[in-house]
C-alpha cells in the first residue's frame, strides 16, 4: 500500500505518448494512415491560410474553398482537378496511385543501390585482374608485406596487390593507410571474407594471379588455418602445373610438411618461428648483422636478384665476382635448379646458369670487368685470429627460446656456456635431436635457472661480467603481459643502467619484439640487433613472392650449415690505413673463400639512420680502411680452412700486375 502511495501520478502527456506509440507498433498500415492524417492537419489549414490572405483569391466562399483544395492536392501531388465531388474523388485516387507507384520505384531504386554499396563497403565484389598478387590473411606481418609488395610492383609497372582476409573492408584499408601510406603507381584492392571459402577465395581470382602468399594469423589456430587456405586454394585453382606460385608460412615446424603437401609442387613453406629463431642465434656473435639482412630484405635499397651470366659463361665463378661494377656476385642458379651460393672460385659457369648477385635492380645490372681496380699490395695475408669459446645469457623464455638454444648447439665453439635466466618455471635442458646432437657433441653446455625477472632489483642485481653477449627474449602474446614488448623493453632498460654501473662497458645484446612500432623505444645502443619476428617474415615473404628462387638462398643463409652473412674485421682483408677501391676488399674476400658485398663504417655507426652499412658499394669507390671498420661477406665458416686453397686455383691476372 506504501507503495501505492508513493507512486507518481501519470500525467495526460504521457498517457497520450503512450497510446500513440503503442498505435505506431501495430501495422505499416496504421503508420501511413497517421501520416496522412498529419500530412492533411498541415496542409490544409496552411493552404486555406494562404487563399484567404491573397488578395487575388474569389471573393466567394465556393471559389476560395477550389482554390484552397487545388493548393493541397498540388502540394501533396494527388491532382488539382476540380468539378463535381466523385471527378475530385477520382482525380485524388488517380494521385494516390501515381505517388504509391513513383514511391514504390524509388523505394526499390533506393535499397538496390543501399544494398550494392553495402556490398561493395563488405569486400565482396569480384576481382577481375591479371598478373596481381594476392595475400591471404591477415596477421602483424600484413602491413610489411604488402608494403613491400607495393615497393616492388610499383618500381617496375602498375600492377595490383590483393588482400582477402575475414575482417572489415573499411579498417584494413585504414589499417594499410597508417602503415603503408599512399600505393603510388601500384593498386591496394581488399576483399573481406574468409579465405579458406572457395566461394569467397574466387572473388579474387587466384587463378590469373602471378603469386599467392598465405599468412598465418597470430591466433592459437593460425597454422590449421594456412592449411584449410591451400585446400581451398586448390579447389578453386585445380592440382595442375599451370597455376600461380604459392609462398605460405607456418609458425610450428610439424605443419610444414602437410603445408608443402597442401600447396602442391608450386608452392613454397617458410617458418616463421625457425627463421626468426635461426637470425637471433647468429647474431649473437656478430653484432650488427640484423642491420644489414633489414637492408637487403627491403625494397629500398639494393637486394637479392637472379641475373643473366651469358658473358661468363665456360669460365669459373672467380672472374664473375670481380665481373660487375655495380653489383655483388654471391652465387650461381644451376640449369638444373640448383642454388650454390658462395661456390668455390674455381667452380665453372656452365651455359644456362645465371648469377645470384646483390644489386638495386636487375635490370640495371651490366658486366665491367673490374680486375685492373684490384691493388694486391693492399691485401693482407695474415690468418684470421681464432676464435675462443663465449660465454652466452639468455633473459626470458618462450615458444622460440627451444630454437634458438638449438641453433646456439649447433654453431658454438667447443666449451662455450650459455646461461638460461626465467622467471617460469625451470624448463630443463631441451634434448637435442639426433642428427643435433651429432653436430654440435658437447660443444655447448646449457645451465638453466629461475628468478623473478620481472623485478626491476632481479635485473639490476645481475653479473654480467663474465658474458660475452645477451639475448633477451619477451612472453609469448598471452602469456603475460597485455603487451609482451613492456617486458622486453623493461628489461633492456636495467641492462642499460648496467652497463653505466659497469665503467661504460658495452653489453652485445640481441632483444626480439613483437611491434616494429617499439623499436624506436628499444633502449640499446644505435645500431644494436633488434629483431622484430613480424617484420622479418614479412621481408622474407615479399623477396621471395618477387621471385621464387630466391627461397633457397634465403633458406641457406638463416641455416646454420651451409653460407651465411658476416661481418668481419676489415683487417682481415686489407692493410689498415691503406687507400684502395673497395674491388680489392672483394678479391681478398674471393681468396678466401668469401664473397663480399658491403662494409660498416665505425665512424658512422651513429651518425647516419644506415649506421654506417652500405651495400654493394661501386668496385672503384675508394676509401682509407681503418681496423674499427667491418666488411660484409657471404661465407663458409665450416669450411674456411680448406677454401683459400680451392680459391688458388683461381688465374692470377685477377690481381692485375
Amino acid at each position: 500500500m506504501a507503495r501505492d502511495r508513493t507512486r507518481r501520478p501519470v500525467s495526460l502527456r504521457d498517457r497520450a505518448s503512450y497510446r500513440f506509440d503503442r498505435t505506431l507498433a501495430r501495422s505499416t498500415g496504421t503508420l501511413m494512415g497517421w501520416l496522412v492524417v498529419t500530412c492533411l492537419a498541415v496542409v490544409v489549414p496552411v493552404s486555406a491560410l494562404l487563399v484567404w490572405t491573397d488578395p487575388g483569391s474569389p471573393r466567394s466562399l465556393s471559389g476560395r474553398l477550389t482554390a484552397a483544395w487545388r493548393t493541397s492536392a498540388e502540394t501533396l501531388r494527388l491532382g488539382a482537378m476540380t468539378g463535381t465531388a466523385p471527378r475530385m474523388v477520382m482525380s485524388a485516387f488517380l494521385g494516390l496511385v501515381a505517388l504509391l507507384c513513383v514511391s514504390t520505384l524509388v523505394g526499390v531504386i533506393t535499397n538496390s543501390l543501399a544494398e550494392r554499396m553495402a556490398e561493395l563497403s563488405r569486400g565482396r565484389s569480384t576481382v577481375l585482374e591479371q598478373g596481381h598478387v594476392v595475400v591471404l590473411g591477415w596477421s602483424d606481418q600484413v602491413p610489411t608485406v604488402v608494403g613491400e609488395l607495393i615497393a616492388a610492383v610499383a618500381a617496375r609497372r602498375a600492377r595490383a596487390v590483393v588482400l582477402l582476409a575475414d575482417r572489415d573492408k573499411t579498417e584494413m584499408e585504414r589499417t594499410l593507410a597508417a602503415h603503408v601510406g599512399p600505393a603510388g603507381r601500384a593498386r591496394l584492392i581488399c576483399r573481406s571474407g574468409p579465405a579458406s571459402d572457395p566461394a569467397v577465395l574466387a572473388l579474387v581470382s587466384p587463378g590469373t594471379a602471378s603469386t599467392v602468399l598465405v599468412l598465418p594469423s597470430g591466433e592459437a589456430g593460425g597454422d590449421a588455418e594456412v592449411l584449410r587456405v591451400l585446400l581451398a586454394l586448390r579447389a578453386v585453382v585445380g592440382e595442375g602445373p599451370d597455376g600461380p606460385p604459392v609462398l605460405a608460412a607456418v609458425r610450428d615446424d610439424h605443419y610444414r610438411a602437410s603445408a608443402r603437401l597442401a600447396a602442391g609442387p608450386r608452392g613454397t613453406v617458410l617458418e616463421t618461428d625457425t627463421v626468426t629463431a635461426r637470425l637471433i642465434a647468429q647474431c649473437v656473435g656478430r653484432p650488427g648483422l640484423s642491420l644489414v639482412l633489414r637492408d637487403l630484405l627491403d625494397f629500398a635499397g639494393d637486394e637479392f636478384h637472379v641475373i643473366d651470366a651469358t658473358a661468363f659463361h665456360g669460365g669459373p665463378f672467380g672472374t664473375a665476382v670481380l665481373g660487375h661494377a655495380d653489383s655483388c656476385v654471391v652465387g650461381l642458379l644451376t640449369p638444373e635448379g640448383r642454388t650454390l651460393l658462395n661456390p668455390p672460385a674455381g667452380t665453372a659457369v656452365t651455359p644456362g646458369s645465371r648469377l645470384i648477385v646483390v644489386t638495386r635492380d636487375d635490370g640495371t645490372s651490366r658486366p665491367a670487368d673490374c680486375r685492373h681496380l684490384v691493388d694486391p699490395s693492399a691485401i693482407t695475408t695474415d690468418p684470421s685470429p681464432p676464435e675462443g669459446p663465449a660465454r652466452l645469457l639468455m633473459l626470458g623464455w618462450n615458444r622460440r627460446a627451444p630454437l634458438v638454444v638449438g641453433q646456439l648447439r649447433r654453431t658454438a665453439r667447443p666449451g662455450a656456456v650459455l646461461d638460461v635466466l626465467t622467471d617460469r618455471a625451470v624448463p630443463g635442458p631441451r634434448e637435442p635431436e639426433p642428427e643435433e646432437a651429432a653436430v654440435s657433441g658437447t660443444r655447448l653446455t646449457v645451465r638453466f635457472r629461475s628468478a623473478a625477472l620481472s623485478r626491476p632489483d632481479t635485473l639490476l642485481g645481475l653479473d654480467l661480467t663474465p658474458y660475452d653477449g645477451l639475448v633477451v627474449l619477451g612472453p609469448d602474446p598471452g602469456d603475460g603481459p597485455d603487451r609482451p614488448d613492456d617486458w622486453t623493453l623493461v628489461t633492456l632498460l636495467a641492462l642499460r643502467l648496467l652497463e653505466e654501473r659497469t665503467g661504460g662497458r658495452e653489453l652485445r645484446v640481441v632483444s626480439e619484439l613483437t611491434d616494429d612500432r617499439n623499436r624506436p623505444l628499444a633502449p640499446v645502443d644505435p645500431g644494436s640487433d633488434v629483431i622484430v619476428s613480424g617484420e622479418l617474415t614479412g621481408l622474407l615473404m615479399a623477396q621471395i613472392a618477387q621471385n621464387r628462387h630466391l627461397a633457397d638462398v634465403f633458406d641457406e643463409l638463416f641455416s646454420a650449415d651451409g653460407s651465411m652473412i658476416c661481418l668481419r674485421p676489415a683487417g682481415t682483408y686489407v692493410r689498415p690505413g691503406v687507400t684502395t677501391a673497395f674491388a680489392t676488399v672483394v678479391a681478398a674476400a674471393r681468396d678466401r673463400g668469401e664473397c663480399a658485398i658491403g662494409y660498416r663504417r665505425h665512424d658512422r655507426l651513429t651518425a647516419t639512420p644506415d649506421h654506417g652499412v652500405r651495400l654493394n658499394p661501386h668496385k672503384g669507390e675508394r676509401r682509407v680502411w681503418s681496423a674499427e671498420d667491418q666488411v660484409v661477406v657471404v661465407t663458409t665458416e665450416a669450411t674456411d680452412v680448406t677454401r683459400p686453397a680451392r680459391a688458388a686455383t683461381q688465374d692470377a691476372a685477377d690481381h692485375g700486375p
